[in-house]
C-alpha cells in the first residue's frame, strides 16, 4: 500500500513537471543570480532593524519547501536551508505570482524566494514573497513531517533525508566537523606538522586487528588498507621531524557495534624526546579545549541532574589496582591463559583459555573496569603481553609506560612510550608472528621489516598517541552510537 501511494506521488509530480515545462520554466536551472542570504543571517538582521526602527529591506533566501498550507488565497510555506527555518507568505491579491504555478509546488522542491521580512499577528517571523523560483523540482517525497524520519535503517541507509528531516543530525554533522578543525587547530598551534602516509599498505602492522586486502594489478602483488598509521608516522619522527600528527581512516575487518565501525578515523600524533605523561597532559588540554570551542563549556550533561566535566586534570588510575579492586583478580598471579580464563569464569566473566594471554586480560578490562570509568580517567601502565609498541617502565620486566583514556564507559585514547630499542622491538614482532601461527590469533601485530630497519638508524625517545575522532564526536554530541556520527555508516547489503 505504501509503494503504490509512493507511485501515485511520482507519477502526480512527473504530470506537475511537465507542467512546469510548458510554462516555458526550466525545473533544473544552472544557477540562480542572486545575493542570497541564509536564514539565520535574515533573522539576525529583522531583529536589529526592528529594534533601531529601521524598515525591513528586500532580501532573497533559498531552500527546500518543508511545509505548505493553503488558507483560501493565502498560501503558506516553510522553507529550510543549512543554517535555520523560516515561514514564506503568499496572498494572491497582494502578488504578481501566479497561483496557478505555486500549485505545482510540493514538499521537497527547493526555491529560491525574494520578499521583506514582518511579523504575523502571532508573532511568527515571516516572508512575504514577491517573487519566486523554481530552482530543483523534487520527483521522490520526503518523510511525514508529522512523524519525522525515526526508522534507523532508513536514517543510516538515507543519510540525506534524515539530516532534511532531523536537525539533531544535522546539527551533528556540523558539529563533527567542527571537532575535527578545533583538533586540527590545537595540534598545530602546539607546532605538530600534519602529514599523509599511505593507505594501501604492503604489511598491514602498528596494531591488533585484521586486515581488508586487496590486489594490485600493475604492481603484481597484494595490499591491504591500513589498520593503523603509526609505524610510518615513527619512521618520520625517525627522519627528523619531531613533532608529527595525522588525522585520517583506519580500516579493520571487525564487528560492528555502538563503538566500532569497519571504517573509522583517528588522530595520531607522535613527540620526539617525550614520554606518556607528557602525552597525558596533551590528551586532556586538547579534549577539553575541543569541547569549550565546539560546545562553550567543559561539561557534558549525562542526566537531567549531572553532568561531568573535561577540565583538567584527570583522574589517573594503576591498571593493576583497577582490576584488583573491580574483579578481585591480580594478573599477575596468573601468567597463563589457561589459569587466567579459569579464575575470571569463577568470577562470573566471560573467558576462552584457547585465546591468548593479552586478549584474555584486554576481556576483562573491557567487562569488569571499563564500565566504571564515568569520569574522565587514565588508565596507567600496562602488562607488555598487551602492548607490543610500548617501552617497558624503568627496572620493570613486565608492565610498559601505557595508558588508556576513559569517558561514559568509552575508550577514547590510547598512549605509549614508544618502543625504540630495535633489537627488543624485533623480539617482540617475532613473539606475536609466533602468537598468531601457535594459537591462531588473526588479530596479532605483523613484524615490520622496514620499520624495524627505519628505528636501527635511532628513533629518539618519544611520546605517540592514537585517539578515536568517532569517540570523541561521540563525547562532545552527548550520543552513544558510533552510527550517529558517521555521515555514511557501513551497513548490511539491503535484501
Amino acid at each position: 500500500m505504501e509503494n503504490f501511494s509512493e507511485d501515485r506521488i511520482i507519477n502526480d509530480r512527473l504530470e506537475k513537471l511537465q507542467k512546469i515545462k510548458k510554462l516555458n520554466i526550466d525545473p533544473y536551472p544552472n544557477r540562480w543570480d542572486k545575493d542570497r542570504v541564509k536564514i539565520v543571517d535574515a533573522i539576525t538582521s529583522f531583529d536589529s532593524n526592528e529594534k533601531i526602527k529601521k524598515p525591513q529591506s528586500n532580501l532573497s533566501l533559498a531552500g527546500r519547501i518543508l511545509a505548505k498550507r493553503g488558507m483560501g488565497k493565502v498560501i503558506f510555506f516553510d522553507l529550510k536551508d543549512q543554517t535555520g527555518k523560516i515561514q514564506l507568505h503568499f496572498k494572491q491579491e497582494e502578488s504578481k505570482i501566479s497561483k496557478d504555478f505555486l500549485d505545482l509546488l510540493d514538499i521537497g522542491d527547493i526555491v529560491g524566494v525574494d520578499g521583506v521580512l514582518f511579523k504575523t499577528r502571532r508573532g511568527e517571523l515571516t516572508l512575504d514573497i514577491h517573487e519566486i523560483t523554481l530552482l530543483t523540482k523534487s520527483i521522490r517525497p520526503l518523510p511525514d513531517k508529522w512523524s519525522g524520519l525515526k526508522d534507523s535503517e532508513i536514517r543510516y541507509r538515507q543519510r540525506y533525508l534524515d539530516l532534511i528531516s532531523n536537525d539533531d543530525s544535522l546539527n551533528i554533522a556540523i558539529k563533527r566537523s567542527k571537532i575535527i578543525s578545533s583538533v586540527r587547530n590545537f595540534m598545530n598551534k602546539k607546532g605538530y606538522l600534519e602529514v599523509e602516509t599511505p593507505i594501501l599498505v604492503d604489511i598491514p602492522a602498528g596494531g591488533r586487528a585484521i586486515p581488508f586486502e586487496t590486489f594490485h594489478e600493475s604492481l603484481e602483488k597484494k595490499l591491504f588498507l591500513r589498520i593503523a598509521t603509526e609505524l610510518h608516522l615513527k619512521k618520520l619522527i625517525v627522519g627528523g621531524i619531531e613533532k608529527v600528527y595525522e588525522i585520517g581512516r583506519l580500516f579493520r575487518n571487525e564487528g560492528i557495534d555502538h563503538d566500532h565501525n569497519p571504517e573509522f578515523t583517528t588522530m595520531e600524533s607522535y613527540e620526539s624526546f617525550e614520554d606518556y605523561n607528557t602525552v597525558m597532559i596533551m590528551v586532556e588540554n586538547l579534549v577539553s579545549s575541543v569541547a569549550k570551542e565546539v560546545n562553550g563549556t567543559t561539561k557534558i550533561k549525562i542526566s537531567e541532574d549531572d553532568y561531568i566535566d573535561l577540565e583538567p586534570p584527570w583522574e589517573r588510575l594503576d591498571l593493576r589496582e583497577s582490576i584488583i579492586t573491580n574483579t578481585g583478580i591480580d594478573f599477575l598471579k596468573y601468567k597463563s591463559s589457561k589459569d587466567l580464563a579459569s579464575v575470571m569464569i569463577d568470577k562470573g566473566f566471560v573467558a576462552d583459555p584457547k585465546e591468548a594471554w593479552g586478549i584474555l586480560l584486554d576481556r576483562l578490562i573491557s567487562q569488569g573496569v571499563e564500565t566504571k570509568l564515568i569520569k574522565p580517567t587514565f588508565l596507567l601502565d600496562y602488562p607488555i603481553e598487551m602492548s607490543p609498541l610500548a617501552k617497558l617502565k624503568p627496572n620493570s620486566l613486565d608492565i610498559v609506560e601505557r595508558f588508556e583514556a576513559f569517558v561514559l564507559g568509552h575508550e577514547l585514547a590510547n598512549a605509549f612510550t614508544e618502543l625504540n630499542d630495535p633489537i627488543d622491538q624485533r623480539n617482540r614482532f617475532v613473539e606475536q608472528e609466533n602468537q598468531r601461527n601457535t594459537l591462531g590469533d588473526e588479530e596479532a601485530d605483523r613484524l615490520d621489516e622496514d620499520f624495524l630497519i627505519s628505528i636501527e638508524h635511532g628513533m629518539p625517545p618519544t611520546g605517540g598517541l592514537g585517539i578515536g575522532i568517532d569517540r570523541l564526536v561521540m563525547l562532545i554530541t552527548g550520543q552513544d552510537q558510533i552510527r550517529e556520527v558517521l555521515l555514511f555508516p557501513q551497513l548490511r547489503t539491503k535484501k
